[in-house]
């Protein structure tokens, strides 16, 4: 990981390869974690949960989605260069090597952990198999037919953390927002799975986008659907006040706007649904703090 080993770059442009490896510059992928985790995090304390939560939470989402970019990435160098957005990868391009990737995600890795350490012992508990379901994701597109419902898995731990970092449990209601949240990460990367569905399918990638089929937009809608109906489930024993339902109706507004850019299927309306999902947890995530707030 040292300017070194690359004699023909300065630091500055190696740290700045590391950012383009974790995708810095392109923020909806730890977005759409973060939100919900936050709505778990609230649901959890039955409300504001304190600063150094919000900062655990907030900066072990960054870390983790970015560790799982390096993962990501290495796993799929060969199949990256075949395919027009992630072509120019550094890993794939070769302006950062595997084991630099790897040194990237292990110490990605180990600062989250260090914060996960700061709440119970029972919130470090499940980040173990956190870590064990981002490690494994990029190799299920190999051989299962919806990758993305593993990645649901990995991806909405932060849920349960957050429950267990509160109450050092994981009650029904946390179990509700993660069936809801696996939801949404189907119907979220189900759109990013349609911008790429021509190149997966000449290398052979498995992805729900393929699986589905002709069902892909209906199918995203259904996940839609699934998701703020669970959600409301979930958080119906708490009783929240008015700004929570508004908070429902602008995310319900949103999920009808995404059906208006991927119905033709275009790779630039798909991209766009998918870059602006995070949205929509903005908006359930505001209406509980809200309410909470009253």
């Amino acid at each position: 990981m040292s300017a070194a080993a690359h004699p023909s770059t300065s630091l500055s442009e190696r740290f700045a390869l590391y950012l383009d490896l974790i995708r810095f510059n392109r923020p909806a992928g730890w977005l759409v974690l973060v939100w919900p985790t936050l709505v778990a995090l609230w649901a959890a304390s039955g409300g504001f949960p304190g600063w150094h939560l919000v900062l655990v939470f907030v900066l072990g989402t960054f870390l983790m989605r970015s560790a799982g970019c390096c993962i990501n990435d290495i796993a799929d160098r060969k199949f990256d260069r075949h395919v027009k957005r992630t072509a120019q990868r550094p890993i794939t391009t070769g302006k950062i090597s595997v084991f630099e990737a790897a040194m990237v995600g292990l110490v990605l890795t180990l600062l989250s952990l260090a914060l996960v350490l700061t709440t119970r012992w029972e919130a470090v508990a499940w980040s173990v198999p956190a870590v064990l379901f981002t490690i494994l994701y990029p190799f299920t597109k190999r051989f299962f037919a919806m990758p993305q419902a593993f990645l649901g898995i990995a991806f909405n731990f932060g849920v349960l953390i957050a429950f267990a970092a509160v109450q050092g449990q994981v009650p029904l209601m946390a179990w509700l927002l993660w069936l809801a949240n696996m939801c949404m990460v189907l119907a979220y990367d189900t759109e990013y799975a349609m911008v790429d569905r021509d190149d997966d399918l000449k290398i052979g990638m498995k992805t729900s986008a393929i699986t589905l089929g002709r069902f892909d937009v209906a199918a995203i809608m259904a996940f839609f659907v699934v998701c703020l109906g669970l959600t409301v489930l979930a958080l119906a024993p708490l009783q929240l006040a008015w700004p929570w339902w508004l908070g429902v109706a602008v995310a319900a507004a949103q999920m009808l706007w995404h059906y208006s850019l991927i119905r033709q299927r275009t790779r630039e309306g798909c991209f766009t649904a998918f870059s602006k999902s995070h949205w929509i947890g903005v908006s359930l995530f505001a209406g509980v703090a809200l309410a909470f707030a009253l």
